[in-house]
């Protein structure tokens, strides 16, 4: 039986990225910097107009987990992909990378795998625009118990709260981590999604050891202006609390501990990933025995690396960097 140091159960979408210009955005009607879920014609338009593409695999957990993966720790994905192309891609590139994708491809399924046509501004800012494909048909029945049962640290994604089939995945999944001895924690992914489903992350945060989330997701889950407010609501119970502020200090609230990492400022070639890969740097601080703060600057280090190029995965040795730090 396969003891992981970190799961992940999240959407498995293969990212397009594009560069292109305001201009053609606009043309396009993609409103720019945010994640948008289309449909499969839209999708298909919008592949045909992309001028130049790169191809990788994605899904916000999956790219924290792979980026844990690249650090050393034994990881494994739960996820779907159909038995296409871009399924097979999929699965042998995250198990290339250092991560067992545990779901074999589906056969025969009528939805094809996910993907996501992402169109990066000069100005690094990242346009999403996501078809979900066979990701929304993940359920209970994808938990294999002897996984998510042998995990140190599970990691949730926010997005699959939008198909009921995916919540009973999480709960099944942080049921099996919990009963095991593990943690079990969640990412909220955005503000719309937390709009979307807010009583039902108010009651899951109250469930899970540990919440990550940016400044705006945390604010509209409490329904306040207040971030010290939103924050103090979130961390009761000894819960550890992450906060995100693009640009401005981390905050990291566990019961009577707040500490504050400052960010240290890096002009973005491309902003895809840096919560996935903050979230990252995090949980390998806390996956092996180090500190709030040093978690903090292991996040900020790893966010730093991945958008200082395109895609959503990095590509230094981040673990040498956090030894280049004195961090390890």
């Amino acid at each position: 039986m396969t003891k992981y140091q970190a799961v992940g159960v999240g959407n498995a979408i293969v990212d397009v990225i594009s560069q292109s210009d305001d201009g053609f955005l606009s043309r396009m009607g993609i409103d720019k910097g945010v994640m948008q879920l289309i449909e499969g014609d839209r999708a298909e338009y919008l592949y045909e107009e992309m001028e130049n593409r790169t191809q990788m695999p994605g899904g916000s957990v999956a790219n924290t987990i792979a980026g844990l993966g690249a650090m050393g720790l034994k990881t494994a994905l739960i996820g779907r992909v159909r038995d296409d192309e871009l399924g097979q891609y999929y699965a042998q590139s995250l198990f290339a990378a250092g991560t067992d994708f545990v779901n074999a491809p589906v056969a025969g399924g009528e939805l094809p795998t996910s993907r996501s046509m992402i169109f990066v501004s000069p100005d690094g800012e990242r346009s999403m625009n996501t078809y979900l494909g066979i990701s929304t048909e993940l359920g209970p029945e994808d938990v294999p118990d002897d996984v998510a049962g042998n995990a140190g640290l599970l990691f949730l994604e926010g997005y699959l709260f939008d198909k009921p089939k995916g919540k009973e995945a999480f709960l099944a999944a942080a049921r099996a981590c919990r009963a095991g001895g593990g943690k079990a924690g969640i990412s909220l992914s955005d503000p719309f999604c937390v709009d979307r489903h807010r009583d039902d992350f108010r009651k899951m945060v109250t469930e899970l050891d540990y919440v990550f989330g940016n400044e705006h997701e945390w604010k509209s889950l409490y329904q306040t202006e207040d971030l010290g407010a939103a924050l103090e609501q979130a961390a009761t119970g000894n819960r550890l609390i992450v906060c995100t502020r693009s640009g401005h200090d981390v905050v990291v609230v566990q019961g009577d501990e707040t500490v504050s990492v400052p960010v240290q400022e890096v002009t973005p070639v491309d902003a895809t990933g840096a919560g996935d890969q903050f979230a990252a740097g995090f949980l390998y601080g806390i996956a092996t025995g180090r500190s709030l703060e040093v978690s903090g600057r292991m996040g900020c280090i790893a966010a730093a690396e991945v958008i200082g190029h395109y895609g959503a995965r990095p590509e230094a040795d981040v673990k040498a960097m956090f030894r280049a730090e004195g961090l390890i």
